[in-house]
Protein backbone atom coordinates (compact mmCIF):
# COMPACT_ATOMS: atom_id res chain seq x y z
CA UNK A 1 0.00 0.00 0.00
CA UNK A 2 1.13 3.30 -1.17
CA UNK A 3 1.99 5.91 1.65
CA UNK A 4 -0.10 9.05 1.92
CA UNK A 5 2.12 11.42 0.08
CA UNK A 6 2.68 8.92 -2.61
CA UNK A 7 -1.13 7.92 -3.02
CA UNK A 8 -1.41 11.75 -3.04
CA UNK A 9 0.75 11.92 -5.85
CA UNK A 10 -1.16 9.48 -7.21
CA UNK A 11 -4.50 10.53 -7.41
CA UNK A 12 -3.40 14.71 -8.52
CA UNK A 13 -1.27 13.11 -11.29
CA UNK A 14 -3.34 10.52 -12.63
CA UNK A 15 -4.84 11.48 -15.91
CA UNK A 16 -8.70 10.53 -16.87
CA UNK A 17 -9.01 9.56 -20.59
CA UNK A 18 -12.77 9.80 -21.43
CA UNK A 19 -15.34 7.03 -20.81
CA UNK A 20 -13.36 6.19 -17.47
CA UNK A 21 -13.14 6.44 -13.98
CA UNK A 22 -10.28 5.88 -11.49
CA UNK A 23 -10.68 4.98 -7.93
CA UNK A 24 -9.46 4.54 -5.34
CA UNK A 25 -10.18 2.54 -2.41
CA UNK A 26 -10.32 3.48 1.22
CA UNK A 27 -11.11 0.86 2.92
CA UNK A 28 -14.64 0.41 4.75
CA UNK A 29 -16.90 1.70 2.10
CA UNK A 30 -14.39 4.84 1.75
CA UNK A 31 -13.81 6.00 -1.89
CA UNK A 32 -12.52 8.05 -4.05
CA UNK A 33 -13.15 8.66 -7.67
CA UNK A 34 -11.58 10.97 -9.98
CA UNK A 35 -13.68 12.67 -12.55
CA UNK A 36 -11.90 15.13 -15.55
CA UNK A 37 -13.52 18.18 -13.55
CA UNK A 38 -13.20 17.39 -10.10
CA UNK A 39 -12.14 14.51 -7.25
CA UNK A 40 -14.84 13.53 -5.15
CA UNK A 41 -14.95 11.28 -1.98
CA UNK A 42 -17.95 8.73 -0.36
CA UNK A 43 -18.01 8.10 2.74
CA UNK A 44 -13.82 8.60 3.53
CA UNK A 45 -13.27 7.32 7.20
CA UNK A 46 -9.12 8.05 7.78
CA UNK A 47 -9.25 8.50 11.33
CA UNK A 48 -9.36 5.77 14.31
CA UNK A 49 -12.51 7.39 15.89
CA UNK A 50 -14.80 4.73 16.27
CA UNK A 51 -12.35 3.20 18.22
CA UNK A 52 -12.06 6.34 20.77
CA UNK A 53 -15.74 6.03 21.25
CA UNK A 54 -16.38 2.50 21.95
CA UNK A 55 -13.10 2.00 24.08
CA UNK A 56 -14.32 2.15 27.65
CA UNK A 57 -17.69 -0.73 26.19
CA UNK A 58 -15.28 -2.62 23.94
CA UNK A 59 -11.97 -2.22 24.58
CA UNK A 60 -10.11 -2.33 21.23
CA UNK A 61 -12.50 -4.45 19.56
CA UNK A 62 -13.62 -1.50 16.95
CA UNK A 63 -10.02 -0.65 16.17
CA UNK A 64 -9.04 0.04 12.23
CA UNK A 65 -7.59 -3.51 11.15
CA UNK A 66 -5.17 -1.14 8.82
CA UNK A 67 -3.73 2.34 8.73
CA UNK A 68 -6.09 4.81 7.17
CA UNK A 69 -4.61 4.77 3.11
CA UNK A 70 -4.10 8.58 3.82
CA UNK A 71 -4.56 11.54 6.53
CA UNK A 72 -7.57 13.70 6.60
CA UNK A 73 -5.47 16.61 5.38
CA UNK A 74 -4.37 14.54 2.47
CA UNK A 75 -7.62 14.22 0.65
CA UNK A 76 -8.10 17.24 -1.32
CA UNK A 77 -11.23 16.88 -2.47
CA UNK A 78 -13.54 18.70 -4.24
CA UNK A 79 -16.91 17.22 -3.01
CA UNK A 80 -17.53 14.46 0.12
CA UNK A 81 -20.88 11.96 -1.00
CA UNK A 82 -22.35 11.63 2.66
CA UNK A 83 -24.34 8.11 2.45
CA UNK A 84 -25.69 8.14 6.26
CA UNK A 85 -24.67 9.69 9.57
CA UNK A 86 -23.13 6.20 11.14
CA UNK A 87 -18.97 7.40 11.99
CA UNK A 88 -17.55 5.02 9.83
CA UNK A 89 -19.76 6.71 7.01
CA UNK A 90 -19.32 10.50 8.18
CA UNK A 91 -16.04 10.49 9.94
CA UNK A 92 -15.50 13.90 12.27
CA UNK A 93 -11.99 14.34 11.70
CA UNK A 94 -11.65 13.78 8.17
CA UNK A 95 -14.16 15.98 6.86
CA UNK A 96 -12.91 18.66 9.56
CA UNK A 97 -10.23 18.79 7.68
CA UNK A 98 -12.04 19.35 4.05
CA UNK A 99 -10.90 21.74 1.78
CA UNK A 100 -12.77 25.13 3.25
CA UNK A 101 -14.11 25.37 -0.42
CA UNK A 102 -14.99 21.61 -0.64
CA UNK A 103 -18.90 20.90 -1.17
CA UNK A 104 -20.50 18.20 1.05
CA UNK A 105 -24.08 16.25 -0.31
CA UNK A 106 -25.82 14.26 2.36
CA UNK A 107 -28.95 13.26 3.71
CA UNK A 108 -30.79 15.73 5.77
CA UNK A 109 -30.00 13.49 8.94
CA UNK A 110 -26.63 14.76 8.62
CA UNK A 111 -27.17 18.03 8.55
CA UNK A 112 -26.61 18.43 12.44
CA UNK A 113 -23.36 16.62 12.26
CA UNK A 114 -22.01 18.26 9.32
CA UNK A 115 -22.86 22.23 10.79
CA UNK A 116 -21.14 20.81 14.00
CA UNK A 117 -17.68 20.46 12.34
CA UNK A 118 -18.29 24.16 11.36
CA UNK A 119 -19.31 23.13 8.00
CA UNK A 120 -21.53 26.09 6.61
CA UNK A 121 -25.20 24.84 5.81
CA UNK A 122 -24.51 26.95 2.29
CA UNK A 123 -21.71 24.06 1.42
CA UNK A 124 -23.98 21.63 2.18
CA UNK A 125 -26.68 19.84 -0.10
CA UNK A 126 -29.64 17.55 0.82
CA UNK A 127 -30.27 15.59 -2.42
CA UNK A 128 -34.09 15.01 -3.41
CA UNK A 129 -33.98 11.31 -3.90
CA UNK A 130 -34.26 9.83 -7.75
CA UNK A 131 -34.26 13.16 -8.43
CA UNK A 132 -30.89 13.42 -10.90
CA UNK A 133 -28.42 16.99 -10.66
CA UNK A 134 -25.48 17.86 -11.91
CA UNK A 135 -22.56 18.70 -9.30
CA UNK A 136 -22.35 22.97 -9.66
CA UNK A 137 -19.07 23.77 -11.06
CA UNK A 138 -18.53 19.96 -12.32
CA UNK A 139 -20.03 17.62 -15.38
CA UNK A 140 -21.16 15.09 -12.55
CA UNK A 141 -24.76 13.97 -13.17
CA UNK A 142 -25.74 12.23 -9.14
CA UNK A 143 -28.93 10.90 -8.23
CA UNK A 144 -29.67 10.11 -4.71
CA UNK A 145 -31.49 6.58 -3.81
CA UNK A 146 -32.64 4.91 -1.08
CA UNK A 147 -31.22 2.70 0.94
CA UNK A 148 -32.20 0.78 4.44
CA UNK A 149 -30.27 0.14 6.93
CA UNK A 150 -32.57 -1.83 8.35
CA UNK A 151 -35.56 0.32 7.70
CA UNK A 152 -36.30 2.13 4.51
CA UNK A 153 -36.72 5.24 6.90
CA UNK A 154 -38.12 8.93 6.42
CA UNK A 155 -38.78 12.07 8.08
CA UNK A 156 -41.30 14.86 6.70
CA UNK A 157 -38.53 17.47 7.65
CA UNK A 158 -35.06 15.51 7.13
CA UNK A 159 -35.72 13.29 3.95
CA UNK A 160 -34.67 9.74 3.77
CA UNK A 161 -32.16 8.52 6.33
CA UNK A 162 -30.28 6.56 3.94
CA UNK A 163 -28.83 6.98 1.10
CA UNK A 164 -27.07 5.04 -1.43
CA UNK A 165 -26.01 7.12 -4.86
CA UNK A 166 -25.96 6.80 -8.81
CA UNK A 167 -22.90 8.56 -10.47
CA UNK A 168 -23.18 9.27 -13.95
CA UNK A 169 -19.76 10.74 -14.92
CA UNK A 170 -17.50 10.82 -17.79
CA UNK A 171 -19.69 8.38 -19.96
CA UNK A 172 -19.57 5.68 -16.28
CA UNK A 173 -22.12 5.02 -14.49
CA UNK A 174 -21.09 3.95 -10.93
CA UNK A 175 -23.27 2.78 -7.87
CA UNK A 176 -22.26 3.37 -4.41
CA UNK A 177 -25.16 1.61 -2.54
CA UNK A 178 -24.27 3.10 1.32
CA UNK A 179 -25.21 0.60 4.07
CA UNK A 180 -28.62 -0.95 2.86
CA UNK A 181 -30.25 -4.36 2.90
CA UNK A 182 -32.90 -5.41 -0.15
CA UNK A 183 -36.52 -3.91 0.67
CA UNK A 184 -39.83 -4.20 -0.96
CA UNK A 185 -39.68 -1.63 -4.06
CA UNK A 186 -35.67 -1.98 -4.32
CA UNK A 187 -35.02 -3.77 -7.77
CA UNK A 188 -37.59 -2.20 -9.22
CA UNK A 189 -35.94 1.31 -8.28
CA UNK A 190 -32.55 -0.24 -9.37
CA UNK A 191 -34.10 -1.20 -12.73
CA UNK A 192 -35.52 1.99 -13.37
CA UNK A 193 -32.08 3.72 -13.55
CA UNK A 194 -29.38 3.75 -15.64
CA UNK A 195 -27.62 0.57 -15.34
CA UNK A 196 -24.17 0.97 -13.11
CA UNK A 197 -20.85 -0.18 -15.10
CA UNK A 198 -19.43 -0.65 -11.46
CA UNK A 199 -21.01 -0.73 -8.15
CA UNK A 200 -19.85 -0.49 -4.30
CA UNK A 201 -22.15 -2.80 -2.59
CA UNK A 202 -21.77 -3.66 1.60
CA UNK A 203 -21.47 -7.26 1.62
CA UNK A 204 -20.50 -8.39 5.35
CA UNK A 205 -23.99 -9.71 6.44
CA UNK A 206 -25.69 -9.99 9.25
CA UNK A 207 -26.43 -11.81 12.42
CA UNK A 208 -27.68 -12.06 15.66
CA UNK A 209 -24.17 -11.73 17.40
CA UNK A 210 -23.31 -8.45 15.82
CA UNK A 211 -26.67 -7.12 16.35
CA UNK A 212 -27.24 -7.69 20.04
CA UNK A 213 -24.29 -7.83 21.46
CA UNK A 214 -22.21 -5.17 18.96
CA UNK A 215 -25.55 -2.89 18.51
CA UNK A 216 -23.98 -3.39 14.71
CA UNK A 217 -26.61 -2.76 11.89
CA UNK A 218 -25.80 -5.56 9.21
CA UNK A 219 -25.96 -5.23 5.42
CA UNK A 220 -26.09 -7.47 2.86
CA UNK A 221 -25.81 -11.01 2.80
CA UNK A 222 -23.28 -12.50 0.13
CA UNK A 223 -25.98 -14.27 -1.30
CA UNK A 224 -28.23 -11.02 -1.88
CA UNK A 225 -25.47 -9.29 -3.52
CA UNK A 226 -24.26 -11.44 -5.87
CA UNK A 227 -28.36 -12.28 -6.90
CA UNK A 228 -28.93 -8.90 -6.57
CA UNK A 229 -25.89 -7.87 -9.27
CA UNK A 230 -26.71 -11.23 -11.59
CA UNK A 231 -30.84 -10.53 -11.45
CA UNK A 232 -29.88 -6.47 -12.83
CA UNK A 233 -27.63 -7.39 -15.21
CA UNK A 234 -24.82 -5.22 -13.64
CA UNK A 235 -21.23 -4.20 -14.20
CA UNK A 236 -18.41 -5.07 -12.08
CA UNK A 237 -19.07 -5.79 -8.37
CA UNK A 238 -16.56 -4.09 -5.47
CA UNK A 239 -17.22 -5.87 -2.28
CA UNK A 240 -17.36 -3.79 0.71
CA UNK A 241 -18.32 -3.17 4.22
CA UNK A 242 -15.77 -6.04 4.90
CA UNK A 243 -12.02 -5.06 5.76
CA UNK A 244 -12.16 -2.28 8.36
CA UNK A 245 -13.02 -3.83 11.60
CA UNK A 246 -12.05 -7.74 12.39
CA UNK A 247 -15.34 -7.80 14.72
CA UNK A 248 -17.49 -6.74 12.14
CA UNK A 249 -15.96 -8.62 8.76
CA UNK A 250 -16.42 -11.96 6.99
CA UNK A 251 -14.07 -14.18 5.06
CA UNK A 252 -13.33 -12.89 1.61
CA UNK A 253 -13.99 -16.36 0.65
CA UNK A 254 -17.65 -16.27 1.32
CA UNK A 255 -18.13 -13.61 -0.52
CA UNK A 256 -15.97 -15.29 -3.35
CA UNK A 257 -18.14 -18.50 -3.26
CA UNK A 258 -21.17 -16.51 -3.06
CA UNK A 259 -20.63 -15.42 -6.78
CA UNK A 260 -18.91 -18.64 -8.14
CA UNK A 261 -22.20 -20.59 -7.08
CA UNK A 262 -24.94 -18.07 -7.90
CA UNK A 263 -23.39 -15.52 -10.09
CA UNK A 264 -20.47 -17.37 -11.83
CA UNK A 265 -19.94 -14.73 -14.70
CA UNK A 266 -20.43 -12.02 -12.42
CA UNK A 267 -17.29 -9.41 -12.89
CA UNK A 268 -15.99 -8.29 -9.51
CA UNK A 269 -13.36 -6.61 -7.69
CA UNK A 270 -11.74 -7.55 -4.13
CA UNK A 271 -9.85 -3.63 -4.41
CA UNK A 272 -7.57 -3.22 -1.37
CA UNK A 273 -6.89 0.31 0.98
CA UNK A 274 -5.38 2.33 -1.04
CA UNK A 275 -5.07 0.64 -4.33
CA UNK A 276 -6.41 2.30 -7.87
CA UNK A 277 -8.76 0.89 -9.95
CA UNK A 278 -8.53 2.63 -13.25
CA UNK A 279 -12.31 1.48 -14.79
CA UNK A 280 -12.25 2.01 -18.71
CA UNK A 281 -15.71 1.43 -20.35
Amino acid sequence: MPNGKQLTAQIREMPVIPNSLPLWGLGQMGLIVKGPDALAAIDPYLSDSIREMTQEQFGGLMSRAFPPPLLPDELAADVYLITHEHPDHLDGPTLAAARPDARFVAPGWCMEALTGLGIRRERITVPEVLTPFTLPGTSLRLTAVPAAHYDKEYDARKGYRWLGYLIEWNGVVLYHAGDTVLYPGYMETMRDLPTPDVALLPVNGRDYFRESVLNITGTLLPAEAALLARELGWGVIIPGHNDLFTANSIPNAQIVDALERLAPRQAFKLLQPGELYYFVK
